[in-house]
């Protein structure tokens, strides 16, 4: 059941290609999209089936999912400089965890505390947004918000 709920995901998302941004159909996809990312893991621990495999599948629906909100978005709203190069120092530090996890480690690390938890949040509420709130001050919040996890992040790697 978790791994139909993740491929809804996947589909969700090959479709959301061919929709209007912030049509009405992009918000239903879209929405149904980000639910299922919510739901899946939880119905696969609650149903005793979590697997490898389940756990891949789930990685790569995140991405595609990722990867087609960018080809939609980033054409579709302005993005402040300063806020896109906030964005970078943010994926800076993220890059730098990741190495500095994988070389105390040996292996890939992620740290799913609560903050990089309130920033997925955050991050997936924000497109539904923008028609409200002027990205300026969503954005700001959502990068502080994320440049504070970051830290965090790298702060609790660097303990273990």
């Amino acid at each position: 059941m978790a791994n139909f709920i993740t491929v809804i995901r996947i589909i969700c998302s090959i479709i959301l290609l061919f929709c209007p941004v912030f049509s009405p159909a992009f918000y239903v996809l879209y929405i149904t999209a980000g639910v299922s990312d919510m739901i899946d893991g939880t119905v696969a621990r609650k149903t005793g089936t979590v697997s490898e495999f389940g756990a891949k599948l789930d990685s790569a629906a995140d991405f595609v999912f990722v990867v087609v909100c960018l080809i939609k978005l980033i054409p579709a709203i302005h993005i402040p400089i300063w806020l896109i190069i906030w964005m970078i120092v943010i994926a800076v530090i993220k890059v730098i965890n990741l190495i500095l996890g994988y070389v105390a480690r040996k292996e890939i690390v992620a740290c799913h505390t609560v903050m990089n938890k309130v920033t997925g949040l955050l991050l997936f509420v924000l497109p539904l947004t923008v028609s409200l709130i002027d990205l300026k001050y969503s954005g700001a919040f959502v990068s502080m918000i994320a440049t504070f996890a970051a830290i965090q992040e790298g702060y609790l790697l660097s303990r273990k």
